[in-house]
Parts: structure tokens; sequence; C-alpha cells
């Protein structure tokens, strides 16, 4: 939840009828931003020391990356919002005991990263980086938005053999949408925060609202996934789960958790274990199933 949401609220639904320009500037300004640095967990910290630390720039930000294992089989692991790369250390230190070379990121504004915000360009920006670093992935392994960001730099060039999303974004609409009633915006100032996206973001992109969506060409990652989502999910509905599922139909399974919400499904030693195994050996039968 947005600080002072009901004084933000008012401010930009006055705006935007009479200047939906600012309007739309400010309203992207605060949608791009995370709301504070999560803190590394007593749990994440011997793995996080573990890993070899490197720097990228994107878009006059630097971001740091980190990396384990002997950089065969690598692996990408991408944190969500408001989230930093320690949160998928569980997966890091399986993926290690398999022989396979983790690597993440912090995205700007997050962990350690400079910068006050980010956004999904930055995020495929920097997979492509790590792509061309480290070469082609055996798997991503991505939480939350996350989820939406890596699936978008899969169809801009950056390869995988496996795909894993866990209480993942499915669609940048909904996302939008989410934004807009958990602040209680008019239509008009989203509208307005969409023209300077298209204006400033992404220019000369055609299309890239589409191209947004985790459901566009889904045939163009041509990889199984795996996903995973909690029923009691606080933060992201299972209904993203369940069009990201049908967007990619065959390849997909589906697997609803219950009392994990959010964050746990992170740490849970079933889901871990169960998401490296598909990671690093192969697809699994594309059914959707329910653990309770």
């Amino acid at each position: 939840m947005y600080p002072m949401a009901p004084l933000i609220r008012t401010a930009l639904n006055t705006t935007a009828r009479l200047a939906p320009g600012p309007a739309g500037r400010w309203a992207f300004h605060l949608f791009v931003r995370p709301l504070g640095r999560a803190p590394v967990k007593p749990g994440e910290r011997e793995i996080l020391a573990a890993a070899r630390t490197g720097t990228l720039h994107v878009r006059g930000k630097e971001v740091v990356t980190y990396a384990w294992g002997d950089g065969r089989r690598p692996v990408l692991l991408v944190h969500g919002w408001s989230s930093r790369a320690s949160r998928l250390g569980a997966f890091a230190e399986e993926l290690l005991a398999r022989g396979h070379s983790p690597v993440a990121f912090d995205g700007p504004g997050h962990g350690e990263s400079s910068g006050r915000a980010t956004n999904i360009v930055e995020y495929r920006e920097i997979i492509r980086e790590l792509h061309a670093r480290h070469g082609d992935f055996e798997a991503v392994v991505a939480h939350s938005f996350g989820v939406l960001a890596s699936l978008f730099a899969l169809r801009d060039g950056v390869r995988t053999a496996r795909f894993v999303g866990l209480g993942g974004v499915g669609s940048f609409d909904l996302l939008m949408e989410g934004f807009r009633a958990g602040l209680g915006l008019d239509d008009r100032v989203v509208r307005a925060m969409r023209r300077y996206v298209e204006r400033r973001l992404v220019p000369g992109e055609p299309g890239v609202w589409d191209r947004f969506g985790a459901d566009h060409a889904p045939h163009e990652l041509g990889a199984p996934v795996l996903l995973f989502h909690d029923e009691d999910d606080d933060m992201v509905p299972l209904a993203h789960a369940r069009f990201l599922a049908r967007a990619h139909g065959g390849r997909a399974r589906l697997v609803v958790t219950r009392g994990l919400g959010h964050r746990r499904v992170l740490t849970d030693p079933g889901v871990v274990a169960e998401a490296v195994e598909f990671a690093t050996a192969g697809a699994v039968a594309p059914e959707s199933v329910s653990r309770r």
C-alpha cells in the first residue's frame, strides 16, 4: 500500500483533468518506484556471501550482479518487486548442489543496486546483458514481477531451455489495473501514463503494450513452463497464474499451493525441490495440479 494514498489520489485525479501530461509523468514515476529496499534476511547471508559479485550499467544505473558455481549450466534467478536477489537464495543453494551455476541481480532501486526506480524495459536490458555474459540459460526461475519481465526478455532474444514462474504477474494490463484500483485513480490518469510510457520509455517500439503481456506470442518462448502460485497470495491473484497457464497451453503446468502466500513460496522445501528438479532434469507432464 502506498503511503498517503488519499492525498496521491486527489492530486493525480485533479491534475489529470487540468494537465494530463504532468499527471501521466507523476503517475509513471510512482508506478516504477519500489516501496522501500528489502533487507538481507539472516538465512540468506551465507549464500549471498558465497557469490561472486559484479556490476553492469543500465541507463545510467549501476546494477549489482551475483554468480555462483563454475559457470557451466547457468540458471538465471529473477526477483520480484520491492525484493532482491537473495530472496531466491534457496534456489541458488539447491542448483549449486546439483552442479549448476546460478546467476542473479538486484534490479535498480532494489538490494545493492543504485537508483530509486526501475521498469520492465530495464529488466529486459539487464537480462539481455547477463545472457550475453553467461550464454543460453539452462533455466530461468522468476518470482512475481520478475516473471512478467523475464518473459518479455525471453521473447526478445534471450534463450532458455526451461522456465519456472513463482507467484508470477501474468498480465501487464492486470498489473496496471491493480495500480489504478489500489490508488483509486481515474482512467484519464492511466491513459496519460500510458502515453508517457510510449513517448519516453519505449519510443519507436510499436505494439509495445501487446509485447509487454505474458500472453503475447507464447510460442516464441519455445520452452516448457512450470508455474507455482498460492491460492492465498495477497499480492498477485491466482488469476494471473491461470492466465499464464492458458497462454502457454500444453507446455505449461500449474501447481496451486495453499498457505504459502506470495513470499513463503520462495522458501518452501517442496516448491524449491520440485522447481529445481524441473529446471535441471527436464520437463514435467503438462497438467495442472493442486497441492493441499
